[in-house]
């Protein structure tokens, strides 16, 4: 799933894309306001959440947040800020941040704070998906099918994952692609039929549908022993 940063300081912001990157998300980067506003105002960016910092020079990140909200652009905010006093706090919380996280922090609490939020905008108050005898785990980043774990490619498994959280769904090779992508990723044409291609191999051919013309979806949950998926190691 892709996760925007809008964080000014470049050493903050660097570390926070390398560690979301090896956490599999995908990571878009903006360093101002002016770029974050053109990039949430007009509620159709398609992210699983935002990072935001407070101080983002003349245009500060609650005046992003609160255009962003009037927009009607829903998607899930943290507020990431060494702001820490309770004014502040009440400030964020109130004018639309799903959450508030005090600088400096550990990065393991950043990343819970993170999966909570996207589990409350979608609905979900379980950490795992299911789907029949498939199982995901986001903490663990473990796939498992009938109780043995499968391993998948950090790729494949954001795949798996942006089906099974929207199991009803069919997704579009431009919405795959924007959801597992950076700005700055070079992507192939044939990138995402490559990565059905895999996730089919390891867990059964049925996994993943094909929608003539529209494009993918999770298939039917699957139960019992599913043919010669390939276990991990």
């Amino acid at each position: 799933m892709r996760i925007l940063i809008i964080e000014d300081d470049r050493m903050i912001g660097e570390g926070l894309r390398r560690g979301l990157l090896d956490e599999g998300y995908a990571v878009n980067w903006l360093q101002d306001g002016a770029a974050a506003l053109t990039a949430l105002s007009d509620g159709q960016a398609d992210y699983a959440a935002v990072l935001l910092d407070w101080g983002l020079g003349e245009c500060s990140g609650l005046a992003v947040l609160k255009a962003a909200r009037d927009s009607g652009n829903a998607v899930p905010v943290l507020i990431v800020t060494a702001r820490d006093s309770i004014r502040d706090r009440i400030a964020g919380l109130d004018a639309g941040a799903d959450d508030y996280l005090v600088k400096p922090f550990d990065f393991g609490e950043l990343k819970a704070r993170l999966r909570c939020v996207i589990r409350r905008a979608a609905g979900r108050a379980e950490t795992g998906l299911v789907h029949g005898a498939l199982a995901l785990d986001p903490i663990g980043h473990r796939v498992s099918l009938n109780g043995a774990d499968i391993a998948l490619t950090a790729r494949e498994f954001a795949l798996l994952q942006a089906f099974l959280e929207r199991p009803s769904v069919v997704l579009s090779r431009a919405q795959l692609e924007e959801r597992l992508y950076s700005w700055d990723d070079s992507v192939e044409s044939n990138v995402v039929e490559v990565l059905i291609h895999g996730v089919r191999k390891k867990l059964g051919a049925s996994t993943i549908e094909n929608v003539r013309g529209v494009g993918w979806r999770i298939g039917p949950a699957i139960c019992g022993t599913q043919a010669s998926p390939s276990p991990r190691g």
